[in-house]
């Protein structure tokens, strides 16, 4: 495949995972009639999964990258993004591992982009593999909204959350929102271009947060419930401690940049997208 004829570039970024569960979600891309290419970021502490996955990257369109070391989501990423660049895509899609869609979504979500060139980042609706929804649409986080929701029982929370994750619109309808979760990113990549790439000094977590709100600055971000994915979710930072630990020194990296109590962006973005959801509603 010629790169100028590329419609979409993909990233799938690899710590120890399953081969089958790879498998399944590349086999799956595969089916879609867009000219694509699919880069697969290998952060596992052995190449292992290069020998499992042999078949699969003899592929014309598929690179698989080994890093010697995790270099963390965002870094990873980063590399398929620039690569996406370079080769003129004008769509790259941020995608989990963990994920399961039908292979029409990216044809939908190619032409949605196509006909709106004022959107730089779309989400589809995020459900789990028992059918339930996932929340993640949210307005960008103030420090309580990430540290009492994790350390406090849910009958504090509970109204704060609600609010937070934008509850009230049913996510049943599209919807601008400031912060969008990482598993699924469908993004312009002139968007990128303009407002940089995954911010670095992230090594995992709040790296969707700052990308959606520096995005949402000079693009529309939408939730768009037209279409579906299958989220695993892992919420590994609730299970082990070294993975608190990191979610936990990250998202102080993140308020030190955007700012803890004063963040007028903050407050000024969140009542504007409040007021278009009173107009929708």
């Amino acid at each position: 495949m010629n790169e100028e004829e590329l419609q979409l570039t993909l990233s799938i970024v690899l710590f120890e995972n399953k081969a089958t569960e790879i498998k399944e979600l590349v086999s799956t891309i595969l089916k879609s009639t867009l000219k694509l290419k699919i880069f697969l970021i290998d952060n596992s502490k052995t190449d292992r999964l290069s020998a499992s996955l042999a078949d699969l990257l003899s592929i014309s369109n598929i690179k698989y990258t080994f890093n010697d070391v995790n270099l963390g989501f965002g870094v990873a990423h980063n590399i398929a993004i620039r690569n996406a660049i370079n080769a003129g895509s004008p769509y790259h899609l941020v995608i989990n591992p963990d994920i399961a869609f039908q292979d029409s979504i990216l044809e939908y979500l190619f032409k949605y982009m196509e006909d709106r060139p004022d959107i730089g980042l779309v989400m589809p609706k995020i459900i789990y593999p028992n059918g339930e929804l996932q929340y993640s649409c949210k307005l960008i986080p103030t420090p309580s909204d990430l540290i009492f929701r994790r350390f406090l029982p849910s009958a504090f929370t509970k109204k704060r959350i609600e609010y937070f994750e934008m509850r009230s619109t049913g996510y049943d309808k599209e919807i601008e929102v400031p912060y969008l979760s990482g598993c699924f990113m469908f993004l312009r990549t002139e968007a990128l271009k303009k407002v940089g790439l995954f911010d670095e000094r992230f090594f995992m977590y709040p790296e969707d947060i700052d990308l959606t709100r520096r995005i949402n600055k000079e693009y529309k971000t939408i939730y768009n419930p037209a279409v579906s994915i299958v989220h695993e979710h892992a919420k590994g930072s609730y299970k082990t401690v070294r993975l608190l630990y990191i979610h936990i020194t990250n998202m102080i990296k993140y308020f030190n940049k955007w700012g803890w109590i004063f963040d007028n962006e903050r407050k000024k973005v969140n009542k504007r997208i409040l007021s278009q959801l009173k107009q929708i509603n």
